[in-house]
């Protein structure tokens, strides 16, 4: 019966997607590449209605499949994309800028300006206006392409100048290709979003004509409008360009602090613990220590000499003026159960003097402070310094043996 026969074709195509996905997650894009055949030949008589249409389904999965088997060329794929733009609409710009990055991603940079125009200029009744925010993306990587090419004439122009020469023809071509991009870019980044490679090459385009005023009201609307998504990107995009121009320590500080709230883990904060150790207020130097504390309870930042080396510092001073022993208190109460085990057993102890005698030796002074003379890590580390007859692991010894009732202090 019609009903039946409709029925046994849904199991089937059910069937072979399942044998697809199954060939695409163990790469089997030979496998996976017949039993799309397979699938698409089944669908000429396929008149269901799916919320996810078999279009959609022949791009994606041929999508991956081309980009991934032995075998596939950039022709049959550039010919795959030309007929998948044909089979929708709606998809067509999509689909259009996933052919522009397989483009790039083949160093294909004119082919993908070409195809950016090419999106640019299409139109399609009510289509066009329900699909506004792809066609900004489209006009945004060909913004993103003339700023390329903008920065490859630039660097012939710098050239020329070093020799002495002026290229009037590459003058102009530069500031055709800056307005044009210029416009695209700006657009791009009035949407909410996150748009971190459209605002760094808009920034570099402003900060080159001297637009300073222009690039920190970007970057500053990138980083503190609440429209956009939170972004740590944004702020130290904002606190780089704050420092290329001259501003103050506060700025800079103060765009760390948001930074450092969002991604307590993030390189920056060796800039920002330093800055903060320099300050003369009480309070920053006490945010000094609570963010290199809090760095150091990542396990990217487990063998960072710099940080360490920020630490044992402030930690140092502390100690020898006795004043602000709370300030440390405070910080190791909340780490004394789990810090030993992740950074002070003896393990990591011979681990470290082996492979790197300057961060031992940061850890060890750090170690003897919060953990007493008695550490694994200490112990071990300063015996292996000793034993060597390196002069600074006996000062360190010395040191932690003569300040050892600060640990009695701070364990309570």
């Amino acid at each position: 019966s019609s009903n039946e026969h409709k029925l046994n074709f849904k199991k089937s195509k059910e069937a072979c997607l399942s044998y697809i996905q199954d060939a695409l997650l163990q790469k089997q894009w030979k496998r996976a590449a017949e039993f799309l055949i397979c699938y698409v030949e089944s669908l000429e008589k396929d008149y269901s209605r799916e919320h996810v249409g078999p279009s959609e389904m022949i791009w994606r999965i041929g999508t991956e499949i081309l980009w991934h088997h032995s075998h596939s060329s950039m022709k049959e794929f550039n010919c795959f994309m030309e007929q998948m733009k044909t089979l929708g609409v709606k998809r067509y710009l999509k689909v259009c800028l996933e052919h522009v990055f397989h483009l790039l991603c083949n160093g294909q940079i004119d082919e993908a300006y070409q195809n950016l125009s090419l999106a640019e200029s299409w139109r399609f009744g009510e289509q066009t206006a329900i699909q506004d925010k792809e066609m900004k993306l489209i006009q945004a990587y060909r913004g993103l392409l003339d700023y390329y090419s903008w920065s490859k004439q630039k660097n012939i122009l710098l050239e020329h100048d070093e020799d002495g020469f002026s290229d009037l023809t590459v003058e102009q071509e530069m500031h055709s290709y800056f307005r044009k991009a210029a416009v695209n870019l700006k657009e791009i980044i009035k949407i909410p979003g996150v748009w971190d490679v459209f605002v760094k090459c808009y920034v570099d385009l402003l900060e080159f004509y001297g637009d300073h005023n222009e690039a920190r009201q970007v970057l500053n609307e990138y980083a503190y409008n609440s429209k956009f998504p939170a972004n740590p990107n944004a702020h130290v995009y904002l606190y780089q360009f704050l420092k290329r121009q001259g501003e103050s320590k506060k700025s800079l500080i103060s765009a760390l602090k948001i930074l450092h709230d969002i991604v307590p883990s993030h390189e920056l904060m060796i800039d920002f613990n330093t800055m903060l150790q320099k300050s003369k207020k009480r309070k920053k130097r006490r945010l000094g220590l609570e963010v290199i504390f809090a760095a150091l309870d990542y396990a990217g930042w487990k063998e960072n000499t710099k940080a360490w080396s920020c630490l044992a510092r402030q930690v140092k001073q502390i100690v020898i003026s006795g004043k602000h022993l709370d300030w440390i208190q405070q910080e190791w109460s909340s780490r004394k159960d789990w810090w030993p085990a992740f950074h002070f057993s003896r393990y990591l102890a011979k681990r470290n003097w082996q492979e790197n005698e300057s961060l031992s030796y940061e850890k060890a002074l750090v170690a003897g402070i919060l953990l007493g003379k008695d550490c694994k890590y200490f112990k071990y580390v300063s015996h292996q310094g000793c034993k060597a007859q390196l002069k600074r692991f006996r000062g360190l010894k010395k040191f932690v043996n003569r300040h050892n009732p600060v640990y009695l202090r701070i364990s309570g």
